[in-house]
This record gives C-alpha cells, structure tokens and sequence, in this order.
C-alpha cells in the first residue's frame, strides 16, 4: 500500500513539473515575441513626411511714398511637405511640397476700374472710409533644406528649415469702400502671376516660427504718378508641422 502511495505521489510530482515547465517555456516565448514586434515597430529609415499649415502678420516692404498699413493684414497656408534625407542619422534632409496660401494687406492704396487698365492712388488721410485691401490665393511650391536632432524613437526635436517657394497667383481682389459704396477689381493683370521668396521656420516639436520674405514685387506693371510700385511682402507668424 505504501508503495502504491509513493508511485502515485512521483506521477502527481512528474506532471506537475511538467506542467509548470510548459508554462514557463509558453510565457518566454511570449515575452520574446513582445520584444521582438516592438523592435519591429521602431523604423531607422524614417522619413518627415508632413503637413503643414501656417498663419502670419503680412507686411509690406519698398512701399511707395505715402502708403501705409492702418489693420491687421493677416493670412494663412497650408500643404504637403515630401521629406528625403541627406545623410545616415537622418538628420539632414531636402524637402518639397505643394500648397495653398492665402494673403490679405490692408493698406491705403486705392485700386480703381477703368476701361483700360486699373488705376492706382494713395487715398488722402483727410478721406473717410471703411476698408481699402488687396487679397490674394496662391499656388506654391517650397523647397526647403532641413536640420534637425531627431531620432527614429521620437519625432519630438529641435528643427530649422530653410528655402525657396514659388507662388501662382490663381485668385486676386481689390476692395476699397465708403460712403458711397464700393470698388471691387478681380483678374489684375498688374499683379505678378509668379511670385518668389525665401523663408525659415524654426522652433521645436508641433509649434515653430516662421518668416518669408518676397524676393519680387506683387504687382508687375502698377504705377503711380508714372512711378513703378514695387513692393514686397514679408509675412512673419506661425508654422505647425503635423505627421
């Protein structure tokens, strides 16, 4: 009898350490394929692919004698930027993209319609009225050069981009307003169809500050009192890069 209860009790003790043995191999094996899917997920080739959208305070710079700027001139871009890295830690790269901007200046230079060409005038100051702008939508084109301290762990670093962008002018107009009512002049052949600047943004994580200045005038062929307008925009404000 004794030996019956030792033989049963070495059968209970073998499978039981069988069993545990089983487990223990299944829950390594477990913590393996864990390890390896999260080193799978980390990418060492990533690529800063981005939107982009942006607001800014619009200036103007070479502006004729007596123009001036009195509201807020405000405007926004957004787009798609193609990020291609330069070098092994991927911290260098070149990037392209497309977009849209849009630019308001409030100023106090009056566009006026004629039969065959508009007009232009610096509105007198002892002139009231309610609102005297130019807007713009554009098409563009940047070309940026990028640094930055990323890693293929974060995308949360230090950036500076810098570059070139070409802009399409597809829509413009013209309001100037008072009393009597309003102006309004769309399709300017004045203006500059193909405009071209420089710009930076720099700034870390989401949130950046950015600047473009124009390298070209808005307007092509406008003139006051037989003098040419030659003015350029520089638009300073904010950038968010998005993933």
């Amino acid at each position: 009898m004794k030996q019956s209860l030792n033989k049963n009790s070495n059968a209970i003790l073998f499978v039981s350490c069988f069993i545990l043995l089983n487990i223990f191999n299944v829950f390594s094996q477990e913590i393996t394929t864990l390890e390896g899917a999260s080193k799978v997920k980390i990418d060492s080739l990533y690529r800063e692919d981005q939107f982009y959208f942006g607001f800014t305070y619009n200036t103007l710079t070479n502006k004729p004698d007596g123009l001036s700027q009195s509201k807020l001139s405000t405007g926004f871009s957004l787009g798609f930027l193609r990020d291609m890295p330069t070098n092994k830690n991927r911290t260098h790269a070149i990037a392209a993209g497309i977009g849209l901007s849009y630019n308001n200046y409030n100023q106090n230079l009056a566009v006026y319609k004629s039969d065959q060409a508009p007009s232009y005038s610096i509105i007198d100051p002892d002139t009231s009225f309610n609102k005297n702008k130019f807007s713009q939508l554009l098409v563009e084109v940047p070309l940026e050069f990028r640094w930055r301290t990323s890693t293929y762990e974060s995308h949360k670093f230090w950036r500076i981009y810098g570059g070139f962008k070409l802009s399409y002018l597809i829509l413009d107009r013209s309001i100037f307003e008072d009393a009597q009512g309003k102006i309004i002049v769309t399709n300017n052949n004045d203006f500059n169809k193909l405009l071209y600047g420089a710009y930076i943004s720099t700034g870390y994580n989401t949130i950046n500050v950015y600047a473009y200045y124009g390298l070209n005038s808005l307007f092509k062929s406008a003139k006051i009192e037989g003098q040419p307008i030659a003015m350029k925009s520089l638009n300073i404000g904010i950038i968010f890069y998005i993933l």
